[in-house]
């Protein structure tokens, strides 16, 4: 390998040309010669919690905590001093305020490209998602989602696309790239009876020796010998806590931690090592609809494939785990006042999100049947003005908010407004912010990471510490 070809562009903890110019795609270059050959890392997985902004880190440790008396699996392990922690700035090529494609894409393909795009240069050029150049060194790659698994954070890994929004066609491409398991939502990208050109992609994977499974138990009972195609729901799959909450979605989808077993199972014997996408992208979902429940027990979902990852690396001993998120989203937080504690311990008794409550209420809908709705799923007994004030919404009185993944126009601002008084929990937004996202990494060249890093470094820091010249 030649390493000074290979390093020429600079130091992974040169940051001053991003900190000048933001937008910047030149890629940049990584110096971790210090980690030995006997500490390379064999296996790569990356967790990624879509959309989480500091706060939302912040209140599941805090939820966790105080009903179970031990914080999350994530904090723990910087309590515990096991792991190196960065900030990350997530800028892309067309604004300091990233959207997943974007981000996805600076790590999948080592520079900055649009929002919107996946692994397309500004000038059009196409650059090699990372888990492909894995494949083409010999290691097994698969990704797994909470989200369609079309969707941008694994299709920047994996694909590219001029469009984030071409989901059917990556569909495809991920079959073409022979990826060994992909699992996740999205059904509907895959299935002949959904997709408008009517083709039968699941039958092509199948022809391709793939395992299609659309269920838990299908998932759970599949081999290990050959490779895996989970699509266990038409779109995103459910939030967590509608799923352990209902007993037909507890039985048929499988949780993030779940998929990331199977999926550590199915390639861990490869003689050359696998490397692993993991993402809570409902986490992201639910800070779009300022969601207080979706947020916290999908984050919490997240973080119990945490354990499963980082249960087989410190066993396993050759396995970079690397936590991080994409960028900020409505940035969440618990507020001031005397009551902050008790109020906040009210969402310990939440038994649904705020999307199954109010999917549930039509124009028909009388405000007895809205109060108790609510106090059902959320522990609280709304107002007959509050009751009045949602049921508004449904008569056309007054018109919710756009919003993504908000196709219903249901009205989520106003609710989460109600909960806000209950709860101590608010919400600066609806969207995306340019927060620096948190980073941490355990395992083979993890000691190399410095306190702050640009987006696209993290590209060619996987490929040195997995000792992989960048020469695909």
């Amino acid at each position: 390998m030649d390493r000074r070809k290979f390093f020429r562009n600079g130091s992974l903890f040169a940051i001053g040309t991003a900190v000048l110019n933001p937008f910047e795609t030149i890629a940049q270059y990584p110096d971790i010669s210090a980690i030995s050959k006997g500490k390379k890392a064999k296996n790569i997985i990356v967790l990624v919690s879509d959309g989480m902004s500091s706060g939302t880190l912040n209140m599941a440790d805090i939820y966790l905590n105080r009903k179970y008396g031990k914080g999350s699996n994530w904090l723990n392990l910087y309590r515990e001093n096991k792991v190196s922690r960065a900030l990350m700035d997530m800028a892309s090529a067309s604004s300091i305020v990233t959207d997943s494609a974007a981000a996805s894409s600076s790590w999948g393909g080592g520079v900055r490209v649009k929002n919107g795009s996946l692994n397309i240069g500004i000038n059009g050029e196409e650059h090699l998602p990372i888990w492909q150049k894995f494949k083409k060194a010999g290691k097994m790659a698969g990704c797994v989602t909470t989200v369609p698994i079309t969707h941008a954070t694994p299709a920047g890994f994996c694909a590219n696309s001029k469009s984030r929004n071409s989901q059917p066609e990556i569909a495809e491409t991920y079959l073409k790239m022979g990826f060994d398991v992909m699992m996740g939502g999205g059904l509907k990208h895959f299935d002949s009876a959904m997709r408008k050109d009517n083709k039968d992609v699941l039958a092509a994977y199948q022809s391709k020796g793939y395992q299609v499974v659309k269920n838990r138990t299908e998932m759970l009972a599949s081999s290990n010998e050959k490779p895996i195609l989970g699509v266990f729901y038409e779109d995103g799959l459910p939030y967590s806590i509608d799923r352990e909450n209902n007993k037909d979605l507890t039985n048929s989808i499988p949780t993030l931690a779940e998929m990331t077993q199977k999926a550590i199972d199915r390639m861990k014997s490869n003689k050359n090592g696998f490397v692993l996408q993991v993402e809570g992208g409902k986490v992201d979902w639910a800070a779009h609809a300022n969601d207080i429940a979706g947020l916290l027990y999908d984050q919490i979902a997240l973080d119990e494939a945490i354990q499963v990852a980082m249960e087989f690396a410190e066993k396993d001993g050759e396995t970079l785990v690397i936590m991080t998120s994409d960028h900020g989203n409505a940035n969440p937080g618990i507020i001031y006042g005397k009551k902050a504690n008790d109020e906040f311990d009210l969402v310990q008794r939440f038994k649904h999100t705020n999307e199954w409550i109010l999917n549930g209420i039509t124009g028909t809908s009388s405000h007895a049947q809205i109060i108790e709705r609510v106090e059902f799923a959320n522990g609280f007994a709304p107002t007959e003005e509050e009751a009045k004030l949602i049921l508004g919404y449904y008569e056309g009185l007054a018109k919710a908010e756009d919003g993504l993944y908000n196709y219903k126009h249901i009205p989520f601002k106003a609710f989460s407004e109600i909960q806000k008084s209950r709860i101590s929990v608010g919400w600066i937004s609806m969207d995306h912010s340019a927060d620096y996202t948190e980073l941490a990494m355990f395992g083979p060249g993890s000691t190399e990471l410095k306190p702050f890093i640009k987006n696209t470094e993290l590209h060619y820091f996987m490929l040195k510490a997995a000792e992989i010249e960048n020469k695909f």
